[in-house]
C-alpha cells in the first residue's frame, strides 16, 4: 500500500485552515503534517517537514505566497506547491506558475476537486482549475495567432513532441524517459522551440499549446452526475495538464 500524501497547509486565516483540515481528515490517502500562518513560516516548515505537497495561499503576511513558493522550490527537494486561493486574475495565476507552482485551485472548489488536485500534483502532473485555465489562455501569447502557424512549422518533429509534453505538465526528466533522450538533449530542444516561438515561460507554453489545440481545453460536456455550475467537465482525464471538473463532487 502506498504511503499517505504528506501535506503542509499554509494560510493566514485560522478558520480556513481548520476547515481544510476538517475536509481532508477522513481522506485516507492524505495526511496534514503541519501548518503555517505566513509565508516565512511556510518556508521554514517546508524545510523542516519535507512534505510532498504544500497547499499555499497567496496573500499572506511577512512573505507572500509567490516568494514562499520560489524559496521552497529553490531547495531542490521533491516537495511540490499547489496554490489554494481566492484570486483568479490571469496575472496572479501566471505569476504563480512562473514561481514554479504545480497547480492552482480556487477556494470555492468542491472537496472532490481539491483531493483530485492533490493527487494529480503528487503524481507529477500539473493541475489548473477550469476557471483559472480559461484566464491563463484568454490573452494571446507572442507566438500566437498572428505568427504562430509559421513559427510552428519551423519546429522539428522532435521539438513539437517536446512542446506537447511540456504543455502536458511533464518535467524535463520525464520527457527524457518518454522519448529515450538525455535530459540535456531535451533541455536543448526546449530552449530551441521557445526561442523559435518567442515564448518565455511555462505559462506561455501552456497558452500557446491550447490556442494551437495541441492540448485540449476541458470540454463543456460531462457524463454521469452533474458537476457544479461554475466548473467545466472533461470526460477523459490526462496524465499531464488537468482541470478542475474531472472528478465528480461528493
Amino acid at each position: 500500500m502506498k504511503g499517505k500524501v504528506r501535506v503542509l497547509l499554509c494560510d493566514d486565516q485560522t478558520l480556513f485552515r481548520e476547515g481544510i483540515k476538517a475536509i481532508l481528515k477522513d481522506e485516507l490517502s492524505i495526511e496534514i503534517v503541519g501548518e503555517a500562518a505566513n509565508g516565512r513560516q511556510a518556508v521554514v516548515q517546508a524545510q523542516r517537514l519535507h512534505p510532498d505537497i504544500v497547499l499555499m495561499d497567496i496573500a499572506m503576511p511577512d512573505l507572500s505566497g509567490f516568494e514562499a513558493t520560489h524559496r521552497i522550490l529553490q531547495a531542490k527537494t521533491n516537495t511540490k506547491v499547489l496554490i489554494l486561493t481566492m484570486y483568479e486574475e490571469e496575472e496572479v495565476i501566471t505569476r504563480c506558475l512562473d514561481a514554479g507552482a504545480s497547480g492552482y485551485v480556487l477556494k470555492d472548489a468542491p472537496r472532490a476537486h481539491l483531493i483530485h488536485a492533490i493527487d494529480v500534483v503528487n503524481r507529477g502532473g500539473q493541475y489548473l482549475s477550469s476557471r483559472a485555465l480559461k484566464k491563463v489562455v484568454k490573452r494571446p501569447v507572442k507566438g500566437g495567432k498572428s505568427t504562430g502557424a509559421t513559427s510552428y512549422e519551423r519546429l522539428s518533429d522532435r521539438e513539437r513532441e517536446v512542446l506537447k509534453l511540456l504543455a502536458d505538465g511533464m518535467t524535463l526528466k520525464e520527457i527524457a524517459v518518454r522519448l529515450v533522450l538525455s535530459v540535456k538533449t531535451v533541455d536543448a530542444h526546449k530552449t530551441n522551440l521557445m526561442r523559435k516561438l518567442d515564448l518565455h515561460d511555462r505559462s506561455e507554453v501552456i497558452k500557446y499549446a491550447i490556442q494551437r489545440k495541441l492540448i485540449r481545453l476541458p470540454s463543456l460536456k460531462t457524463e454521469g452526475a452533474p458537476t457544479p455550475p461554475s466548473e467545466v467537465g472533461d470526460e477523459t482525464p490526462k496524465p499531464g495538464l488537468h482541470s478542475a471538473a474531472e472528478p465528480q463532487p461528493d
